[in-house]
């Protein structure tokens, strides 16, 4: 066997094609056509550098009610709540432009939404896509007042290979690595997430990836002790290949043993890709992120 119980690459392939029965081509137009409606819609600072390189960007969409002055910390009152957003993509293809639509319900709720942009397989290496992502969150930390954000109030959520960019934040040692709070994130919503990356060797995407054995143990979420006593919910769903279910149950179990705050749900008749309608305004998904933040945002 290569991973399990799958016998060989075409298995693997199988079990880990997002794609079954889809239209690529219209998924994207789909993406892109309504993300581009939520930049018009929105009041929205694009591509602000967290980071050196090209690649290290964020949009930030400003929760509703907040005025021009107040979202660049001049203005009085109670900063908003921030969510930062990492995109799918399996690590190697799409940017942050195409997932803008994520944003609608949690600005109309009062949350800032950071939707995150990072480099790419095999442009760099996996663990530089690890390293930006910690980059992101760090950087909203250390700039909240600037960004009118609450820095005790930063949550995150991921779609993919963004669910598994999330629970690389929750395995992060913030305090020895960064010299931030160790319970810097609130809450940690990961749908459809690949939390062991052991069968991705032997798949379609090791060219692009070009995983090492000492990539598969570091920055393998399962294969790591979760350092950030965040509430944590896993979603999966129910039309997706089993091995999602799987690795969700695995991942949840991995953080029940270490007695962390989890909750892991599959939702029936949602494919990969349906799950993220519920980031529409009233979606369950924006009511889980809103719960991460009980204490809301008002001017």
């Amino acid at each position: 066997m290569l991973y399990r119980d799958l016998a060989s690459q075409e298995a693997i392939d199988r079990a880990y094609d997002p794609m079954r029965g889809r239209d690529p081509a219209a998924l994207l137009e789909d993406w892109r056509a309504r993300s581009a409606a939520s930049r018009q819609r929105h009041r929205v600072t694009l591509d602000l550098p967290y980071g050196p390189t090209l690649a290290e960007r964020l949009d930030l969409f400003h929760a509703e009610g907040m005025g021009e002055e107040s979202a660049e910390g001049r203005e009085e009152g109670k900063p908003a709540p921030c969510h930062l957003f990492f995109h799918g993509g399996y690590w190697r293809s799409l940017s942050h432009k195409e997932f803008s639509f994520v944003v609608d319900g949690l600005v109309a709720s009062g949350i800032t939404v950071a939707v995150v942009n990072y480099a790419l397989c095999p442009a760099v290496a996996f663990g530089e896509v690890v390293r930006q992502s910690r980059a992101a969150l760090a950087w909203v930390h250390r700039n909240a007042g600037a960004l009118g954000v609450d820095p005790r109030q930063l949550s995150v959520s991921g779609h993919s290979a963004g669910g598994h960019l999330c629970a690389m934040l929750l395995a992060t040692d913030w305090e020895g690595t960064y010299g931030l709070p160790h319970d810097l994130i609130r809450g940690a919503l990961c749908v459809s997430g690949l939390y062991d990356l052991g069968p991705f060797p032997w798949s379609w995407l090791q060219p692009k990836l070009q995983l090492t054995g000492r990539d598969v143990s570091d920055y393998s979420p399962v294969r790591r002790p979760c350092r950030v006593p965040a509430a944590v919910r896993l979603v999966a769903g129910g039309e997706e290949s089993s091995e999602f279910a799987r690795q969700m149950q695995a991942q949840a179990a991995h953080l029940q043993a270490q007695g962390r705050p989890v909750e892991s749900e599959l939702l029936p008749g949602d494919d990969h890709f349906t799950l993220l309608e519920h980031y529409r305004p009233g979606g369950r998904f924006v009511e889980g992120i809103t719960a991460f933040h009980p204490q809301g945002y008002r001017r």
